[in-house]
């Protein structure tokens, strides 16, 4: 390929310079400079969570942090922040909703009439939503952007791996023994993406008793360091099953949680800027 004249239309050659880019672009006056898309192989494993964990720690440290929540029929990101109000904006764009500490989101449930009403439509449309939420919306000087995913490797994944500058990836798993092939799934899409894999978050990774601090395993015993190097993933993080922090979930107080056992994982993110 030394002789390429950069003149696509004329070569047969399929080189990376002739693979085509589908990202596309914040609307005007819109900025976000890092997207960190967490995923899962499947559905259940405190995605979500630790989305939210990882967005509040961030803005807790200084930084401007958003969630978009590409879990389009079952969004929960705006009841784990106590959000009620509906997201609104002109014929033009929409705007992010804030929480109380300013962090910005947009979910389904932001602009639904009731939250409990169901999201019946073909992959292809909800996709379609996902990519109007980075496209549509005006995001306000972003640092962190966190994308909550759907489980699986289907249309939405696709899309924002596909749309967005997505530029790391986080799996979270459980201490199940399918972990292993949950996670192949995920850093298999991320690798085919050319999207470089950060972290492995495991969430239920066990149960600490407050009374002697002895900890049990309560869905199995912990693989997460071995799962991790076996797919060369370079950093891992363990969550704890904790009643205080579900039940303040559960309250919306999700920015009020304790952010020890997730900032190791920040750690990871705060150096994309670094």
């Amino acid at each position: 390929m030394s002789d390429c004249n950069h003149d696509c239309s004329s070569c047969s050659q399929n080189c990376e310079s002739r693979q085509q880019d589908f990202r596309k672009p914040l609307r005007e006056g819109a900025s976000v400079k890092k997207v960190i898309a967490v995923v899962s192989g499947k559905g259940g494993v405190g995605k979500s969570l630790v989305t939210s964990l990882l967005a509040s720690e961030m803005q807790r440290r200084g930084y401007r942090a958003a969630i978009l929540d590409a879990d389009i029929t079952g969004p929960s990101i705006p009841k784990a922040f106590g959000v009620e109000q509906h997201a609104f904006g002109t014929d033009d764009y929409l705007l992010p909703v804030t929480t109380h500490t300013g962090l910005q989101m947009m979910s389904m449930n932001l602009i639904l009439e009731h939250d409990t009403e169901p999201v019946v439509w073909r992959g292809p449309v909800i996709a379609g939503a996902v990519g109007q939420f980075w496209t549509d919306v005006l995001w306000q000087d972003v640092d962190f952007m966190f994308v909550d995913m759907p489980p699986g490797t289907g249309d939405v994944p696709l899309t924002v791996f596909q749309s967005l500058p997505v530029d790391g990836v986080i799996i979270v798993t459980s201490p199940q023994d399918l972990v292993s092939m949950i996670v192949a799934k995920a850093v298999n899409m991320a690798n085919l993406m050319k999207i470089p894999v950060l972290g492995l978050v495991e969430n239920m990774s066990y149960f600490e008793c407050p009374d002697c601090g002895k900890r049990h395993s309560i869905f199995g015993e912990s693989h997460v360091e071995e799962t991790a190097a076996a797919f060369e993933i370079p950093h891992c993080v363990r969550l704890p099953i904790d009643p205080v922090i579900a039940a303040m979930v559960d309250a919306g107080e999700v920015e009020s949680v304790d952010g020890r056992h997730i900032a190791p994982m920040a750690d990871v993110v705060e150096g994309l800027l670094k």
